[in-house]
């Protein structure tokens, strides 16, 4: 396969749609020779935080100097950013030959794996091939019918933020997306819950104290943010007996200093199987890089680009628009899933809105964007329909004023158009 076509198969019509159970996946990882046998993994699940908790994860065990592997969803820019080893996306080289290999084994199967199931397939055997001595793995949805569940017991269970999403596979409550991510607690393992939640945080005890697994929720109280500014914040953070002081996370995001207090708490209960240094930690938190989150992506005027896309997220995105631009009205460019609840999130959004911008974000899921400028136009915010990204994106930018801010959010699908477009018009403007 060349890799062209290898995305084509991978893509393709043969492996669509969403079935339950893990019988698939762990059939055709037992004809691969099971290789997530020989891997060691922090898996990550959650409603919001995951891929940032995620990106911290892997730089701090790669400062540490352990080759790590990394598996996220959705990718951002490219596909192959799906996997990742020591930091750099699988090449394209690599992923056409182990799909080609994958694929000799997925067409032997009377029952077809899903297209996420054959990607995590793929990823599952790149990473034993690069001999990964950790691998941070991000589940797709929930966590227990999750195709990456197939694994052992990992070297710690991780939960960032829960909040009501995937209604339509997870269920309409708290207590059912809870359940469902409380599916990667292992008997006898470590689990770190986020704690933003204590509906959520009594499904995991139960689940816990039920299979004899150690739970830590993570203390906000020790949590001492000393500056918080576009360019990231600085704080103290105060975990067992380590005090992590003036740590710089390069993420704008108000919200990023909680999912790193997330990421420190996992790291004690880690550093009792990995050496892992206190400078390797501050290193890596001060090297991450995560596109998408509360990420500027333009000066003048301001142009932030966030991954925002059900309530618990849009409040963190509000949180932070109120704290970087002292409650200004913004311009909004958004775009998001026809299955999303969308009012619960214009709700908290519209009050800090000055004009809004609906695109149709390059999916086939994509909620048509004048359903969407209708919401916001009965919510008294003018708004204006655009089926095209790049389009929305230059009537954006051509009614600011140089002092305005733009922020583009409700799916992380648009973001690639959403960047090219911002690039295309800066370079145009300059």
């Amino acid at each position: 396969m060349t890799y062209d076509e290898a995305l084509e198969y991978i893509h393709g019509i043969y492996w669509r749609g969403s079935k339950l159970g893990l019988s698939r996946t762990r059939e055709i990882l037992e004809l691969l020779g099971n290789p997530q046998k020989q891997l060691k993994f922090v898996h990550v699940a959650g409603t919001n935080g995951k891929g940032s908790t995620c990106a911290m994860l892997e730089a701090i065990f790669r400062k540490a100097g352990y080759n790590t592997g990394l598996y996220i969803s959705p990718y951002i820019i490219k596909f192959n950013e799906r996997m990742q080893y020591n930091g750099e996306p699988i090449s394209d080289t690599d992923l056409a030959e182990i799909t080609e290999y994958v694929s000799t084994f997925a067409e032997t199967m009377q029952d077809k794996p899903t297209e996420f199931e054959l990607v995590t397939a793929i990823g599952m055997e790149f990473f034993k091939r690069k001999k990964c001595d950790i691998v941070i793995l991000e589940t797709g949805l929930g966590g227990e019918m999750d195709s990456t569940n197939i694994i052992d017991v990992p070297e710690a269970a991780v939960i960032t933020a829960i909040d009501i999403d995937h209604i339509r596979e997870l269920g309409g409550t708290i207590e059912s997306v809870a359940s469902a991510k409380a599916g990667i607690i292992k008997a006898g393992g470590d689990v770190v819950y986020y704690g933003n939640n204590p509906i959520a945080a009594n499904v995991f005890a139960t689940k816990c104290a039920a299979v004899g697994a150690k739970l830590s929720i993570v203390n906000f109280e020790s949590l001492n943010v000393k500056e918080c500014t576009i360019n990231g914040a600085i704080f103290d953070y105060a975990v067992n007996d380590s005090l992590y002081e003036n740590v710089h996370i390069p993420l704008p995001g108000t919200y990023q200093s909680h999912n790193c207090a997330l990421v420190l708490t996992t790291i004690e209960l880690l550093k009792k199987k990995f050496d892992i240094s206190k400078e390797a930690v501050i290193e890596g938190i001060a090297s991450v890089k995560w596109p998408g989150r509360f990420e500027v992506l333009c000066q003048k005027p301001i142009f932030i680009a966030d991954g925002g896309h059900n309530p618990h997220g849009i409040q963190g995105t509000a949180d932070s628009i109120r704290h970087h631009f002292q409650n200004k009205k913004v311009m909004v460019i958004m775009g998001v899933m026809a299955d999303k609840d969308v009012s619960p999130m214009l709700d908290i959004l519209t009050p800090l809105v000055k004009s809004a911008y609906t695109v149709k974000p390059n999916n086939p899921r994509a909620m048509d964007p004048e359903l969407l400028a209708e919401k916001f136009r009965e919510r008294g915010i003018a708004a204006t329909a655009y089926n095209d990204i790049e389009h929305g994106v230059a009537c954006a930018f051509n009614d600011a004023r140089p002092d305005d801010v733009i922020c583009a959010l409700g799916s992380f699908y648009m973001y690639n158009d959403i960047a090219d477009a911002v690039k295309k018009l800066t370079c145009e403007l300059s």
